[in-house]
């Protein structure tokens, strides 16, 4: 169980990440939704999770804005206390073929999903650090481990965000707080419900379980890595997808 605790999530008002943050609250924890999209709809998830029992603060905040970022920590410690569990979920997608991709889709994918990544986890280094203790889980992808075409930027951000995590795993375990990556699959989202239908049928047959995965499934797993239970597992990188990628 996460009572007591304080778990801020990007990105938590819809989708994967509205999953985990609902997953959390469930365990008891208070929870922070830092989303750029609708305050709006950051306050109904707000409000479902207060709907649970615990704490919920929602605000809205352009992760790749370092002045914003450390301003909307600021507001999630003033209004619910210091953070203890980092879910770094937040990502955008601009799928092309490399021929037509332009440098400013490059550039705001990689802004969004791994620069953003870096300037949650800054914004909070230096408190884990003070508490020795603390959860960081950043959401990847095994795009970002297998490479997908149509998209070079997605791919090269979420393998970015691999070797980020490793690098950070290895900067505080000395602290006592881990560091670890989800690379979810095919997961029935607004984001995949954008995406090609035909291609996403393809790519079904190719997964052993036969099936798109539920942003549940991912933040089953989320739960469990911001747990006690995970304590002696950092750096790593977890799969949820149904078997499509084995290493």
């Amino acid at each position: 169980m996460l009572n007591g605790k304080i778990a801020l999530v990007t990105g938590g008002a819809r989708g994967i990440g509205r999953a985990i943050a609902l997953k959390l609250a469930s365990q008891g924890a208070d929870i922070a939704i830092l989303d750029a999209g609708s305050l709006e709809l950051s306050e109904q998830t707000a409000e479902e999770i207060r709907g649970l029992g615990v704490r919920a603060f929602a605000a809205r905040c352009d992760i790749t804005d370092y002045d914003q970022v450390t301003a909307a920590v600021a507001q999630v410690k003033e209004a619910l206390g210091g953070v203890d569990i980092l879910v770094n979920n937040a990502g955008i997608t601009r799928d092309k073929l490399a021929l037509r991709m332009t440098p400013e889709d490059f550039d705001a994918v990689l802004s969004v999903n791994l620069k953003g990544t870096f300037l949650m986890i800054k914004a909070l280094y230096a408190d884990f650090m003070r508490r020795r203790s603390g959860r960081i889980i950043n959401i990847a992808s095994i795009s970002g481990l297998m490479g997908n075409a149509g998209q070079a930027n997605y791919s090269a951000s979420k393998a970015g965000v691999v070797g980020l995590t490793k690098t950070i795993a290895r900067e505080l375990a000395s602290r006592n707080i881990t560091c670890n990556a989800i690379a979810p699959g095919f997961i029935e989202t607004p984001m995949t419900a954008s995406m090609n239908q035909d291609a996403l049928e393809e790519a079904c047959k190719s997964i052993p379980l036969r099936r798109m995965g539920k942003p549940e499934d991912v933040a089953n797993l989320a739960a469990f890595l911001a747990s006690d239970d995970a304590g002696y597992i950092t750096g790593s990188v977890i799969n949820v997808d149904g078997g499509f990628f084995m290493r």
